[in-house]
């Protein structure tokens, strides 16, 4: 009889000091971000506003590469700064092909990724001394940002091709390709001479 009072009390308080405590099989709920009243509903909507987020950060290139230019010493780099220039300018302008071949007017909206990028590359010339180290971090921004609008294009293409939009895709891909060969470009500069010279100087 004891023992039958024992193990009925040790199943209550077994039971009472679970009580508190969630189960397994208890789920947490999950908070989604709220879509602003504009959110795109559509993937031809999202393209658009792909779009319009380019085409700002393209122009807002255009005003910050000089100033790379202005700060960096290898002539090299220099060179590649200004042929980038150029070329960015013409891939505004083709940005503006992209949205007449899809029946859209050409506007822009503030990209926060480009902001970001090239607010960080002044940040570098501000924190280097100029020369070889200087030049380095330019690079490093540099590639930072084509790394970005590489992987830009190449989504805006492929939404392009998904949507049938065949004369965009040919456009996108285009300055994709640009994109890749100023990467490349950037690679070489650094690794002939820039790097090397920038680690020559911490060593003095």
């Amino acid at each position: 009889m004891k023992t039958a009072i024992k193990k009925t009390a040790d199943t209550k308080s077994k039971t009472a000091s679970s009580a508190g405590k969630p189960t397994a099989s208890k789920t947490v709920s999950k908070k989604t971000v709220k879509a602003k009243p504009s959110a795109a509903e559509g993937l031809r909507e999202l393209f658009v506003d792909s779009l319009k987020d380019i085409y700002w950060a393209e122009k807002a290139l255009v005003k910050a590469l000089p100033k790379m230019a202005k700060n960096a010493t290898s002539e090299n780099l220099i060179m590649a700064i200004n042929d980038h220039l150029s070329v960015t300018q013409k891939q505004v302008e083709r940005l503006e092909e992209v949205f007449k071949s899809v029946g859209e007017k050409a506007a822009a909206k503030k990209c926060d990724a480009m902001e970001g990028l090239i607010k960080e590359g002044e940040s570098v010339m501000e924190e280097t001394e100029a020369g070889a180290v200087r030049d380095a971090g330019i690079i490093a921004a540099s590639q930072k940002i084509e790394h970005y609008e590489i992987a830009t294009y190449g989504t805006l293409a492929a939404f392009a091709t998904t949507l049938g939009e065949d004369d965009a895709v040919l456009l996108l891909e285009k300055t994709l390709s640009e994109e890749k060969e100023a990467d490349v470009i950037l690679t070489e500069a650094a690794y002939n001479t820039i790097n090397f010279d920038a680690n020559k100087e911490g060593q003095e």
